[in-house]
């Protein structure tokens, strides 16, 4: 589904693209949350990244993260974009805080 859509766009160099996580609307005891409870979500996960960067001798340095990764997004800044009436947002890669591992 996303795929199709980035087909028309992809990020360049250091450039990626980010679909935000869901906010949790139940706690892990099944306490459902009000919408003004639950606040901002900074979790992502990687949709689609750029080609990277040349280095000083013209090889290219390819981004830090690839798609499927689970990141920490700053709180502000980035780009929002709109695809197939889906909120996704654009980062430069040195702006992402934190890669999740598994």
């Amino acid at each position: 589904m996303a795929g199709q859509a980035f087909r028309k766009f992809l990020p360049l160099r250091l450039g990626a693209v980010f679909e935000r996580s869901a906010a949790e609307t139940i706690t892990k005891r099944g306490i459902m949350l009000p919408e003004k409870s639950q606040g901002k979500v900074f979790q992502a996960t990687v949709v689609a990244v750029g080609s990277g960067s040349k280095g000083k001798g013209g090889e290219i340095q390819p981004v830090s993260m690839k798609v499927g990764d689970k990141v920490l997004l700053p709180e502000y800044g980035g780009t929002k974009v709109v695809l197939d009436d889906k909120d996704y947002f654009l980062f430069k890669d040195n702006d992402i805080l934190r890669k999740y591992v598994e």
